[in-house]
């Protein structure tokens, strides 16, 4: 299934398996569907960015013959969609809420 992570700053759709563990990183317990509050964004952030950072980086190999975009795509890179999110919404004083949806209403 897709998450769609919605707020008047912006909206973007991830895959389940890897919006929830982003979800968690936030301090959140995981639930969907579900919100931060603008109030608490900034201290979801502040853990969000924690726990990427605290991630390690796969060494990309030199010799890696595969296309580029057939190279996994890392924790850091999946998560930029949500800082970002994140902080946009923390600027403006938005709330960030997040809700399971098929691929077919992902259209919108």
């Amino acid at each position: 299934m897709l998450i769609r992570f919605d707020s008047k700053v912006g909206s973007f759709l991830i895959l389940e398996e890897f919006a929830v563990p982003l979800i968690r990183m936030t301090g959140h317990s995981g639930t969907v569907p579900s919100a931060i509050l603008a109030k608490d964004i900034p201290a979801a952030l502040a853990s969000l960015k924690a726990e990427i950072a605290r991630t390690p980086v796969p060494p990309e190999p030199d010799d890696d013959e595969r296309p580029r975009e057939e190279r996994p795509v890392s924790l850091r890179q999946r998560a930029f969609p949500l800082v970002d999110l994140l902080e946009r919404a923390a600027r403006k004083g938005h709330d960030v809420m997040w809700e399971e949806v098929s691929p077919e209403d992902s259209v919108r």
